[in-house]
């Protein structure tokens, strides 16, 4: 068994050209009848030993943050910060094992933005996140963090925390600055994602054919932007805190959802659709809720979506070539080959 972390460190240290790697990959992915750049490839698990790893992991790191917030919400994060930043040194480093790296990087981020909220506000019981101000330092130290997590470790998933952060930052930044009630959050939150969204459209754009490790960075990326653009659009449409979605709302929900399917065949990622899944389900099913008492709505919305889905997946490659032949043709360069 081998990954594709060990192919690029096989690609790097000269055992294989990338042309050779870039032609195995296609030669595995064709006898899976698709080409390796739509299968999104990313790693999670090289074995049960990173789940055995991640366990053991997660307990430490609780005692350790119970522990040490026993002294104060601080020491609780900077153990926490601490141990994550140890325990990567080998497991991330020297193991590279995907699934604890990824903890770590949580982990750690969290411990410093947990450390210095504590900081802050020494006193646990008054800490809820602290005024404004304090909330914004907290996540500026948190992308800090990130950043000095990545010239280190340079796990995937840390652009996406570390921008995630620097986001929110601005957000509640913007939101201190301007008068109180003049913005709401929910339409900088959307802002944030487009911002997140290009940002990941850059990464994917720096590697087309998705063979090296900015991929799975951009993986990530799509991942978090996604919630961040489709939540606001859905809570727009009076899809969210209501018993019942108006009809309007509903038909306008489905629309949305297939716009935001032709992006995800257009773009290769299919983490918008998994992002908006459950608001078109939720709409859907408040269309065909019947009067009678017997509610087949939700039963019936899960069997369209779950069917078209694996429609969609398994005529992915067809349904995309027509969506990207059919843009200009300087955007079909920026986009990965069909």
């Amino acid at each position: 068994m081998f990954s594709e972390a060990d192919l690029d460190a096989a690609v790097q240290a000269g055992v294989l050209t990338p042309a050779t790697a870039t032609a195995f990959r296609d030669f595995v992915a064709r006898g899976h009848a698709a080409p390796s750049v739509d299968e999104e490839h990313f790693r999670l698990l090289s074995g049960f030993n990173d789940i055995f790893v991640s366990i053991a992991t997660a307990l430490l790191l609780t005692a350790l943050g119970w522990l040490g917030g026993r002294i104060g919400i601080w020491a609780g994060g900077a153990a926490v910060a601490a141990a994550s930043w140890a325990l990567a040194e080998y497991f991330t480093r020297q193991r590279r094992m995907a699934l604890p790296s990824i903890l770590l990087l949580l982990a750690f981020v969290s411990g410093v933005i947990v450390g210095f909220g504590g900081l802050l506000t020494p006193a646990a019981s008054d800490w809820h996140g602290g005024e404004d101000w304090e909330a914004a330092v907290c996540l500026a130290a948190g992308t800090a963090a990130a950043w000095l997590h990545w010239r280190r470790f340079r796990v995937p998933i840390t652009v996406a925390a570390g921008a995630a952060a620097a986001l929110f930052t601005l957000m509640v930044l913007v939101t201190t600055a301007l008068p109180q009630g003049s913005v709401t959050l929910t339409p900088l939150v959307f802002i944030a994602g487009l911002g997140m969204f290009a940002l990941a459209m850059w990464w994917d754009g720096s590697d087309r054919l998705r063979v090296t490790r900015r991929a799975d960075v951009a993986f990530w990326l799509h991942l978090a932007a996604a919630p961040m653009i489709v939540h606001p659009i859905f809570r727009a449409l009076g899809l969210l805190g209501h018993d019942a979605a108006p009809a309007g709302s509903a038909i306008i929900a489905v629309a949305v959802y297939l716009v935001l399917a032709v992006v995800a065949l257009a773009v290769d990622r299919r983490a918008m659709l998994v992002s908006a899944l459950v608001y078109v389900l939720y709409a859907i099913a408040a269309l065909l809720r019947g009067p009678d008492r017997l509610n087949y709505g939700l039963p019936l919305a899960a069997l369209l979506i779950g069917g078209g889905l694996l429609l969609l997946s398994a005529l992915w490659q067809r349904c995309r070539r027509v969506t990207v032949l059919a843009l200009p043709g300087g955007l079909q360069g920026m986009l990965p080959p069909v």
